[in-house]
């Protein structure tokens, strides 16, 4: 089969609602896009009479990163037919047994939202292929073709986002402020796009979320908090919530500043960010590697960062650990190859809910 389309995409995320009604819930994202399309998200989980930990996976945010849906809505339809049918999962040589799969929809509920970006990866399959950002046409002067519409979506969150003030002047953040960046635009405000406040509703209808995950391409990485600067266990005081270090993130292997994040945090990300590599290399030997978001580039406003700080801004929210999957080595592999990364990917999203325990 080739990638979806949008519509594709959506059917098939409610048709599994339909033949799996005993252990999903369908959800209406409350915001449509600006081109007025409404998104859905899936919550998979056996019924249970307490709320559950939950695991929600996110996709689709850049355009032009078409697997990233068919990754999410493979691993939500392989986890459904598993379960229902009492015949584990195989990927290549990652396998997991039938007992697997049963106990981790008991203990967990995985919430799948497969397409945040509709707009986008509808422009990026019938348009222009390397389209980023979203569609909002605020800047464009009424020119649909102009790079000068759309925010990136994955810069939009409310984490350091006036990157000026938070940043050393020396850093060189991944992002801009320029609504003609056809690349990284942040966008006026933090949440100012309806596809980013669908997530954050998400999180909020969601208080059991404990872990997060954003599936993007490509580098054949997994990424943990945080994305602004080296991490450091030691000083509480010095974090992303302290003005006093204004001026001073995003430079490497400095001491004027490091993001801290509790040991027990990070040492529970980076279990799980290996587990993922692990269930990944067993499919068909590729070598994921785990680090952090800062050690890809340095970023403000993304999605995992925004999530892991939820907690830090109001403890009441609980802690959610940030990651962010960069899949395959170019955006539109050959249906062929993304058919096995589709494989690699799933099987280690199956391996880090797993470790979860």
């Amino acid at each position: 089969m080739p990638y979806l389309n949008v519509t594709e995409v959506e059917s098939a995320v409610t048709s599994l609602a339909t033949a799996y009604p005993d252990l999903t819930q369908l959800v209406t994202l409350p915001e449509p896009s600006f081109e007025g399309r409404t998104a859905h998200a899936l919550v998979i989980g056996e019924p249970a009479a307490t709320p559950k930990p939950c695991v929600l996976m996110i996709g689709g945010v850049h355009a032009r990163e078409w697997g990233s849906c068919e990754i999410l809505v493979h691993l939500a339809a392989d986890l459904l037919e598993a379960h229902r049918n009492g015949t584990g999962l195989g990927y290549g040589g990652t396998a997991f047994t039938a007992g697997q799969v049963s106990g981790l929809l008991h203990r967990l509920d995985l919430v799948v939202y497969p397409l945040v970006n509709p707009d986008g990866r509808n422009y990026s399959q019938t348009v222009r292929p390397m389209w980023r950002k979203n569609r909002n046409p605020a800047n464009a002067g009424g020119n649909p073709d102009s790079d000068c519409v759309g925010v990136d979506l994955n810069r939009n969150y409310d984490f350091l986002f006036d990157f000026v003030t938070a940043f050393d002047p020396k850093a060189d953040p991944q992002v801009s402020t320029d609504p003609c960046d056809q690349q990284v635009y942040a966008g006026p405000s933090p949440f100012s796009e309806p596809e980013t406040r669908n997530v954050q509703w998400l999180l909020d209808q969601l208080p059991l979320t404990r872990w997060f995950v954003d599936v993007h391409s490509y580098s054949q990485d997994v990424l943990y908090n945080w994305g602004d600067d080296d991490n450091q266990s030691v000083d509480p005081d010095m974090n992303f919530r302290n003005s006093a270090y204004d001026g001073k993130r995003g430079l490497p292997g400095d001491l004027a500043y490091s993001e801290y994040i509790p040991k027990e945090d990070e040492d529970a990300a980076v279990l799980l960010a290996e587990a993922f590599c692990k269930g990944v290399n067993g499919v068909r030997g590729l070598s994921y590697k785990p680090m952090t978001g800062f050690h890809l580039y340095p970023t403000s406003g993304t999605s995992d960062d925004y999530a892991y700080s939820r907690g830090f801004a109001d403890p009441d929210l609980g802690k959610v650990l940030g990651f962010t999957i960069e899949w395959g080595t170019e955006f539109h592999p050959r249906w062929a190859e993304m058919e096995e990364i589709i494989r690699d990917v799933d099987a280690g999203l199956v391996q880090f809910c797993l470790a979860t325990a």
